[in-house]
């Protein structure tokens, strides 16, 4: 098992980083679209519609959405970043309510709505960062966020974990471990702002951009929780450990992109709102 995360890392990494940083952005609309499409394609089946028409028209449905996103300006897309904000906070009363409450959302309809709300607010995050001046490590440090709060996450909560973060939902999550992950992109926050400050030396980070920019790192790692648990108790409502077998070692798209579904959106809200000056 640990071989094929390691050769499916290899080969996704690459990709990913390549698809960041090279392509122009129209072609990175594509580009987070397909793997949109291919997350709506697994949450289809996670909301209970198992027949391949079935999940091929809801994938049509996303793309559909997707264009007609795409023929917005940015101000009126930035509607969807405050829907998801609002989504992400009504995501914690679920979380936290769960089994209680399932019998509004666990149908197949209400299910597959919420995937439209997760999975198109992602989009507009990836595409409104893209939009921005050194994009490219604007979207590697949200990544590094997510990826540095499962890190930190894993290790405290191995070595430390006692209080069971969410025990209905993700039985193996502790508040020891979101400690860890908010310790780790604390540290992650840090070193990003002096590189940025070196490479690009328009500014000193003074003592409110570090309260900012420490701020918002913090919001983003814990809405990526919310990510995380959101289709964590899906899954367990559906019977499924994984999303899907599509990536060796690591299950689905999906539960590679849960966290970033709130974590992106989130950021790309955030830099909007503080005029990008939070570390440029």
């Amino acid at each position: 098992m640990l071989k094929q995360r390691i050769i499916t890392a290899l080969i996704l990494a690459p990709i990913m980083i390549g698809g960041i940083f090279f392509l122009p952005l129209q072609e990175f609309m594509y580009f987070i679209g397909f793997i949109v499409a291919v997350g709506a394609w697994e949450w289809a089946n996670l909301s209970g519609v198992s027949n391949q028409a079935g999940r091929l028209g809801y994938v049509g449905a996303v793309i559909v959405a997707l264009f007609a996103i795409a023929q917005l300006d940015a101000a009126h897309a930035r509607w969807l970043l405050w829907a998801a904000l609002a989504w992400w906070i009504f995501a914690f009363v679920l979380v936290r309510s769960y089994p209680k409450g399932k019998q509004a959302w666990g149908g197949v309809v209400p299910r597959l709505v919420m995937g439209l709300i997760i999975l198109l607010p992602m989009w507009v995050g990836f595409v409104q960062i893209k939009a921005y001046p050194a994009s490219g490590e604007l979207i590697m440090y949200v990544m590094l966020l997510v990826w540095g709060a499962d890190v930190g996450a894993y290790f405290a909560g191995r070595q430390f974990g006692k209080r069971k973060l969410a025990k209905n939902v993700s039985p193996g999550k502790s508040w020891e471990g979101v400690y860890g992950g908010l310790a780790t992109t604390a540290l992650i926050a840090v070193a990003s702002a002096f590189y940025l400050e070196y490479q690009y030396a328009l500014f000193s980070m003074d003592l409110e951009k570090w309260i900012t920019l420490l701020a918002v790192t913090a919001v983003v790692v814990m809405v990526s929780v919310l990510g995380d648990l959101i289709e964590s108790m899906v899954k367990r409502h559906r019977g499924i450990k994984d999303s899907s077998n599509l990536l060796p070692g690591h299950g689905g798209v999906m539960d590679r992109i849960d966290s970033m579904t709130a974590a992106v959106p989130v950021f790309a809200l955030a830099l909007s709102q503080l005029n990008w000056t939070i570390l440029l």
